[in-house]
């Protein structure tokens, strides 16, 4: 297990569920199916996983069951600590996680799921740097969630906030500010939930040279929708 990350050293979370068949990226395989929204939400944790790998920092690896500590374990070639996340509604979850992450000794915390590969370096640079003069940054989606939330000292009540919905950034910004926490707000992005979501990534990654993005954009243009359109 790395060791928790010192006052200035921000430590990247990410919070995943292991793909599996019928399991997430249920509105997805709705328009796709259960075996090509499999297929989309694999190429996008190994997308996460990237940046996981380029992380300055300690690394936290938040898979959604106790069950699956040693899958997450597996999932990097360097150290990363394992933080299962506890039952409950997301909101539970992250506050949960959170309060358990503090506890071993880390300090600023950047949360990041698998469903927004378009976050690229100068979204990481631009967190690290704003958390040294912010108490929270932000990622909006446009959606109306985040793609990203950071802070450096612990959250407000995370339980309460519409998870899941589109008024959760607007509701999460209103509870950090009530709280007293300083905000910085990255340039707005996208995650990946629906049909439409896999043509805006597309045109997103056609010039990003990762090799994940790279083959994450491979898999959404071979992907077909239900009415024989596809998306490459």
């Amino acid at each position: 297990m790395p060791a928790p990350a010192q006052d200035s050293e921000a430590t990247l979370v990410l919070v995943c569920r292991r793909p599996a068949p019928g399991t997430g990226k249920r509105r997805l395989a709705a328009e796709i199916g259960d075996a090509q929204a499999l297929a989309i939400a694999e190429g996008l944790l190994a997308a996460a996983l990237e940046d996981a790998l380029a992380w300055p920092g300690p690394v936290v690896i938040a898979p959604a069951a106790e069950r699956d500590r040693d899958w997450a374990a597996g999932l990097l070639p360097r150290a990363v600590q394992v933080q299962p996340q506890a039952p409950g509604t997301l909101g539970q979850r992250l506050a949960t996680l959170d309060r358990a992450l503090r506890a071993a000794g880390h300090r600023a915390l950047v949360y990041i799921g698998s469903d927004a590969p378009v976050l690229g370096p100068a979204d990481y640079a631009a967190t690290r740097r704003l958390l040294a003069g912010h108490d929270v940054v932000l990622a909006p989606a446009a959606d109306g969630g985040v793609t990203l939330m950071a802070a450096r000292t612990t959250w407000p009540e995370l339980a309460g906030l519409p998870w899941e919905t589109p008024s959760l950034g607007a509701a999460l910004r209103r509870a950090c500010a009530a709280a007293g926490r300083t905000i910085a707000c990255l340039p707005a992005g996208f995650d990946v939930d629906t049909g439409a979501d896999l043509l805006r990534l597309r045109t997103a990654l056609r010039h990003d040279p990762r090799p994940a993005r790279r083959a994450l954009l491979k898999i959404v243009s071979d992907t077909n929708f239900e009415a024989g359109q596809r998306c490459g």
